[in-house]
């Protein structure tokens, strides 16, 4: 989808095609755009292919344009030239005018990606889901082709590929009129602070005898870990404010992590601490170690403000497994 942009120069204006990431334009616009004749923008191009500065098939492509002659309009077929193109001519023609237009041209392109193809909420929530997804699938597709990832990386990017349609969701509902996934199950019990702190003091003396882990490792900050255990369990008019192992699940491994009631190894006893209450559950864990931790590090970096966002993320991981 193209659309028409307009340069103002100093005693005239100049309109141009924005198609994609660049700007395209007619010879007959470069010349009225340098000030120049349409012969003589010709002859620059022809040299500048000549001398292999530009490709010409690259920086060439014919639009349709719907022109006025004489009564009539007409819809011909003619050829633009690109941003690189334009850019070359000015600096043959007259270097003011190209600085002048490369400043220009350079703020429009920002203007469009940002406002036209940035991953805005926005925007996403005008266009819907199959464009998010197509979106996001390119972005993990382009940071693992391109290796700019690690092995960790490619499995946050995994995460975020396979539940592209739970992300889309939160962007579209409240949470109170967004339903719970397919598949949650109440909670047959809770997770008893006693329990918890007898696992994590044994997993703290198998991880210190390896030399895996600090004197301070899950070691209480105050009562955080009794207050994020009764948050979890909490009521409301008498009946539990989550109802669903999903729930507090994915609860509690949000407020581990994201509260840090522990003075070192928050995200590794969050971690656990979820690991554990699956098991009592009887639940399955939908990740391998490398998607366990990916998952821990995508809570660990991400907002407050997106505190539902991956609270949901993960009950629809569970949900899916466990179904």
């Amino acid at each position: 989808m193209s659309e028409m942009v307009i340069f103002e120069g100093e005693s005239q204006q100049v309109e141009v095609r924005l198609e994609g990431e660049t700007l395209w334009a007619t010879q007959a616009q470069m010349a009225d755009l340098f000030e120049t004749s349409t012969d003589n923008i010709g002859l620059h191009l022809k040299n500048i292919f000549k001398d292999n500065e530009l490709e010409e098939g690259a920086t060439t492509e014919e639009f349709s344009v719907v022109r006025q002659e004489g009564k009539r309009q007409v819809k011909r077929r003619l050829k633009h030239y690109n941003l690189d193109a334009i850019i070359s001519v000015g600096y043959r023609v007259n270097s003011t005018r190209a600085t002048r237009f490369r400043q220009w041209a350079t703020r429009v392109l920002r203007e469009h990606l940002t406002q036209g193809y940035s991953l805005n909420e926005h925007r996403l929530a005008q266009r819907g889901l199959d464009e998010l997804t197509q979106a996001v699938e390119l972005l993990g597709k382009t940071l693992t082709r391109q290796e700019l990832v690690t092995d960790l990386g490619r499995e946050v990017v995994g995460l975020i590929l396979s539940y592209a349609r739970t992300w889309r969701l939160l962007l579209d509902y409240d949470e109170d009129r967004l339903e719970l996934p397919p598949g949650a199950r109440p909670a047959r019990g809770v997770l008893g602070y006693d329990e918890a702190r007898r696992a994590l003091d044994a997993l703290a003396e198998e991880l210190h005898s390896r030399g895996e882990a600090s004197e301070l490792f899950a070691r209480e900050r105050g009562d955080g870990l009794a207050a994020i255990l009764g948050n979890i369990e909490q009521t409301m008019f008498g009946e539990p404010l989550y109802k669903t192992r999903e729930e507090r699940a994915a609860h509690l491994l949000y407020f581990v992590i994201k509260n840090h009631p522990f003075s070192d190894g928050n995200k590794r006893s969050g971690a656990f601490l979820f690991l554990l209450y699956l098991r009592q559950e009887g639940m399955a864990l939908p990740l391998d170690e490398n998607g366990l931790t990916a998952l821990t590090l995508l809570i660990a970096e991400s907002d407050p403000k997106a505190k539902d966002l991956m609270v949901r993320l993960v009950m629809n991981l569970l949900a899916g497994k466990n179904a």
